[in-house]
């Protein structure tokens, strides 16, 4: 049976990355497709792990050559997901996840009508506020770069198929399983893994 592809969106602070990590260790049969980027690794940040880091000269022509299934410009550096890379796995029967923003969904929604799309947000401004200052890492300025730019993609969350808030780790982690479990049960992908018996059932 052919994999389900889904895009999974969310600002900055949002805890999109911890929600997807943990969803991967208990349901085997999912992947993230790995992003190919323009901007530098963070420490700690593997290529071909986190992404596969490219300078901008190779990006475009990439772009020219229509490699990417979705690309695109955040934060002044280029994202993008192979095409290839994406289709190998669904057809080898794994549920791909595009972690992109809201640009890249609108990208793949016009090309694939059939992906499922959800996003994620904080339980607040203030919450949100607090994650992106504890990471330490950013200045004043950045931060609220990185506020505004939140509230600007959170306006495009009517464009998705669910909305989970992340307010409890663990409930919001029950609530993205429930979907991908769900979105197995539905008949035309029962019908494809249990063609045999629905055969014998209905002789």
């Amino acid at each position: 049976m052919r994999g389900q592809l889904y895009v999974i969106s969310a600002p900055s602070g949002a805890g999109k990355t911890s929600l997807v990590a943990a969803l991967l260790r208990q349901e085997p049969k999912v992947r993230v497709s790995v992003s190919h980027t323009t901007r530098l690794p963070r420490p700690g940040e593997q290529d071909g792990v986190n992404y596969h880091f490219i300078d901008k000269e190779t990006f475009e022509q990439r772009i020219q050559a229509g490699d990417f299934l979705e690309h695109a410009l955040v934060f002044d550096n280029y994202y993008g997901t192979s095409q290839q890379a994406v289709e190998a796995q669904l057809n080898a029967g794994l549920d791909v996840i595009l972690e992109i923003d809201w640009q890249g969904a609108q990208q793949i929604r016009r090309l694939r009508p059939d992906v499922i799309s959800i996003f994620i947000v904080p339980p607040s401004i203030k919450e949100l506020r607090i994650r992106l200052t504890g990471r330490g890492q950013d200045s004043e300025a950045v931060i609220n770069r990185r506020m505004s730019d939140a509230v600007n993609e959170m306006r495009h969350y009517s464009e998705f198929d669910y909305l989970v808030v992340n307010d409890a780790f663990d409930l919001a982690l029950a609530e993205l399983t429930t979907i991908f479990r769900a979105q197995r049960l539905r008949l035309h992908r029962q019908a494809a893994t249990h063609q045999q018996l629905l055969v014998e059932l209905t002789q």
